[in-house]
């Protein structure tokens, strides 16, 4: 008979879980094939009771994956059917409704069992770099167009693996290795979580996890509950544009708050577009919950219960409601400006607390080289898939500059040059922050950066762009200044578009700027020591100390001065 525990002991479990889904995690950044999973951690892992309710999310990861796994599992229970959930299976799925958004998403959930019984599943989810069809990109008119499509099904029964599943997975994709390496990856770092668990079960003496499951979703719901019933009881709308495909995105929101709930409902959002930046409502519902917790229930840990509260409402075949067959490939585009659409109406509720608007959706781009056709290719040419994620800025927060070249919403790390050259023939000719792009304010807009890439002797390329902000750069908060926009172009000056997949010829480089953060406050309140130290840094220049931020030519000599002596402070 299992002993009975006391909250003080069902608290060390809980924290005890976080951390058997952190080690999950990490085991999966280590033994990861993908660049986007090791150095941008695009990844997440989580652990559920035998309902298939999230008990606990690892840290590392984002939360488009974790708060859209939060639904998956549930999803796998009925499809697979309790009745044929056995002891050593392994499930499997990219669908991008039941899953995490798009087809680039593998999904893998593990049934975990103790002494014959089954007391929960471990789930994780990984960015993978080609599923094959069109490839990462927005070209696609219908998701039938994007990749392979691996229904929620068994990749493993009983330990088995399917070597059919496995031969045509490696038969549609352009990097057959790599893939089936991610697979591989992810069902072992479910394995290890499973270990984990299985070790603080014996520790504690558990039979099951009905206690602590009890303990955590209980706890999570009230504390939850508590936030919500502090804030006034009414609505408010948001509202932003974002460039889209060929032509611009209205977004909208109106919050309602209610007692023991916050509505999001995205009514008067823009309709389906016709390329694959549509966003399923399982993505829409993960970030808009992130942004609400993030500015309302910041320490409550992330699980079922803690999300519960927060209920989001998209028209069928609005942009934020995309339902199959549309083409999603892209849907972080649009699902990482959902927490700035939501902060437009929170500001109007909560002043002084959400942030301005940032870059936004992540300055991600994939390189397809191959060897040049234009003139005979050196025989060690070779072709490679590429992905590499980057950040514009932040935006400014009420009492803190933004964070330059820092992803937000999405959390998602700014990959090494390093890396993203060990992965292929690509060169990075340049990557570093970009002047004057940060918004002024009382708090000024994080930096965004410069890249230019081009690729190694003898090869041509064709790169998939993914950007936003070219037309609708991040706008600022309460007098704030707007972010600088996107650019980019060849090195020749041949103008080149926001999103698509565009060829480069042998020789050329694509030239990018990625948008800044906006400000935060009328640019005259910043502290004149504050705009002294951002010239210095080189993170304003010495006109926009001057015309912006009213810098006097006292001032500006005495940061000159330091600069050419080398110092580092004023």
């Amino acid at each position: 008979m299992a002993k009975s525990h006391s909250n003080v002991a069902y608290q060390v479990m809980w924290n005890r879980l976080i951390s058997v889904v952190e080690e999950q995690a990490q085991a999966l950044v280590r033994t990861a094939f993908s660049t986007s999973v090791r150095e941008a951690g695009d990844l997440s892992a989580g652990v559920y009771d035998t309902h298939g309710q999230m008990l606990a999310q690892a840290v590392t990861g984002t939360p488009g994956h974790v708060n859209a796994m939060a639904d998956a599992v549930a999803h796998f229970i009925r499809r697979i059917g309790r009745q044929n959930i056995f002891e050593g299976d392994v499930y499997i799925t990219n669908d991008p409704w039941e899953g995490t958004g798009h087809l680039h998403d593998i999904t893998m959930v593990t049934p975990s069992f103790h002494n014959g019984l089954l007391v929960g599943f471990f789930a994780c989810t990984a960015h993978i770099v080609d599923i094959g069809g069109r490839g990462f990109g927005a070209d696609a008119a219908s998701v039938y167009e994007e990749g392979l499509y691996i229904p929620i099904m068994k990749f493993a029964a009983g330990g088995e693996v399917d070597e059919t599943l496995l031969r045509i997975i490696r038969g549609n994709v352009r990097e057959p290795d790599q893939l089936v390496g991610d697979i591989y990856a992810l069902a072992t770092c479910n394995e290890i979580g499973h270990r984990r668990l299985i070790d603080m079960m014996e520790e504690f003496d558990l039979e099951d996890l009905d206690g602590i499951a009890e303990f955590i979703l209980e706890n999570s719901r009230r504390a939850t509950l508590a936030q919500i019933a502090k804030l006034p009881r009414i609505s408010a709308t948001g509202e932003m544009t974002v460039d889209g495909f060929a032509a611009p995105i209205t977004m909208k929101v109106k919050l309602t708050i209610h007692e023991d709930r916050i509505i999001s409902d995205f009514e008067g959002t823009s309709g389906l577009d016709k390329k694959g930046i549509n966003c399923p409502l399982v993505y829409t519902k993960a970030y808009a919950c992130y942004a609400l917790k993030c500015a309302i229930a910041p320490e409550i840990p992330n699980n079922a219960a803690s999300l519960a509260p927060f209920e989001i409402s998209a028209p069928v075949n609005s942009i934020v409601n995309a339902v199959h067959p549309a083409p999603v490939a892209l849907r972080h585009i649009v699902g990482h400006f959902v927490p700035d659409t939501v902060y437009d109406a929170l500001d109007k509720i909560l002043p002084g607390v959400v942030p301005a608007e940032g870059a936004g959706c992540l300055c991600n781009f994939q390189v397809s080289l191959r060897p040049r056709t234009d003139a005979p290719a050196p025989k060690e040419a070779r072709r490679a898939e590429v992905l590499t994620f980057n950040s514009g800025g932040s935006g400014a927060r009420p009492e803190h500059d933004g964070l330059n070249a820092t992803a937000f919403p999405s959390g998602v790390m700014t990959m090494p040059v390093e890396a993203t050259e060990h992965a292929g023939p690509v060169i990075i000719w340049r990557k570093e922050l970009r002047p004057d792009s940060g918004g002024a304010g009382k708090q000024r807009g994080g930096l965004g950066q410069y890249m230019e890439v081009g690729a190694r002797e003898g090869h041509e390329f064709d790169i998939q762009a993914m950007f936003d902000r070219v037309d609708h750069p991040a706008r600022g908060r309460r007098g704030g200044q707007a972010g600088a926009a996107t650019t980019i172009a060849q090195d020749d000056g041949t103008a080149m578009n926001g999103k698509g997949k565009q060829f480069v010829p042998h020789g050329r480089k694509v030239m990018m700027a990625f948008p800044g953060g906006a400000g935060y406050g009328p640019a005259a309140d910043r502290p004149r020591e504050a705009v002294m130290r951002d010239l210095l840094l080189g993170y304003i220049s010495v006109q926009t100390a001057s015309e912006i931020y009213g810098l006097s030519e006292a001032d500006i000599a005495t940061v000159q001065t330091a600069i050419r002596h080398g110092e580092t402070s004023i």
